[in-house]
């Protein structure tokens, strides 16, 4: 009879981790990426069939505002945009919870308690940042457009230009509202601390307002006033979320010793 070979022991820094060669992973990252691909396709899909209620929406805050097509098929052209955005913000759950299931497996226990509170609260901040583009921003930026020179010309707005404007400012305004996930998990990797960060609030606000000023698809000073005022107050927040998790570790009680 043979030898029963021992069943090699499991890290136990590593829970998940599971024995796969090089080809297994690339097979299994396929097949994620193509799920997520098809979800975007579904919920962009189904945002495609209520299309036009989805432009209404996006056309209220220009209420009173005039819309022109203003080349042959450029509604059609529109419609695929805001049905590809929606379906993508709709698909995101799914596509976070795709790239966690392949990370995860890999990752020691210590970067779990990392990746996986931050990807979830980068999902939040984002759909956070379209909120507040939306009732803030947006509205913001219009009043602003449509009030300047309305006595001298009269605004008729390309319905194209006008969801770029719409699109681009709610997803630049997403993007930026990562800064807080960023910093935590700079912080919680040793990398930075919350004096440091502290520290830097002057270039913080200069480089604010430099992001105002790009990332707004307008150069109206309402908006990129609004956004680096947003980045500004999000790095201050991603400040005392690292002093605070630096608060819990400094009071967690350390290896007990021997007598």
């Amino acid at each position: 009879m043979s030898a029963i070979e021992p069943t090699p022991e499991r890290d136990p820094d590593f829970p998940g981790e599971v024995e796969m060669s090089f080809a297994d992973h690339l097979e299994e990252l396929r097949w994620r990426l193509l799920r997520s691909l098809a979800s975007v396709v579904i919920a962009a899909a189904g945002c495609l069939v209520l299309v036009r209620p989805l432009v209404r929406l996006l056309e209220q805050p220009a209420e009173g505002m005039r819309f022109m097509q203003l080349a042959p098929g450029e509604f059609l052209f529109v419609s695929i945009k805001v049905a590809g955005y929606a379906g993508l913000t709709l698909a995101l759950p799914y596509v976070l919870f795709e790239g966690l299931g392949f990370v995860l497996p890999g990752l020691s226990r210590r970067e779990r308690r990392l990746i996986a509170p931050a990807v979830a609260g980068s999902a939040v901040l984002f759909l956070l940042g379209l909120a507040f583009a939306w009732w803030a921003l947006v509205p913001a930026a219009l009043r602003f457009l449509m009030g300047y020179g309305a006595d001298v010309v009269e605004p008729i707005w390309s319905i194209e230009r006008y969801l770029d404007f719409v699109l681009l400012l709610m997803l630049a305004t997403g993007l930026s509202f990562q800064l807080p996930v960023l910093q935590l998990v700079l912080g919680s990797l040793g990398i930075l601390n919350s004096k440091a960060m502290l520290s830097g609030w002057r270039l913080v606000v200069l480089l604010s307002a430099l992001a105002g000023a790009v990332l707004t698809p307008s150069t109206d000073p309402v908006t990129m006033l609004l956004l680096s005022g947003a980045i500004t107050g999000l790095y201050l927040v991603g400040v005392g979320l690292v002093a605070f998790t630096e608060g819990i570790r400094s009071n967690a009680p350390g290896p007990a010793t021997e007598s």
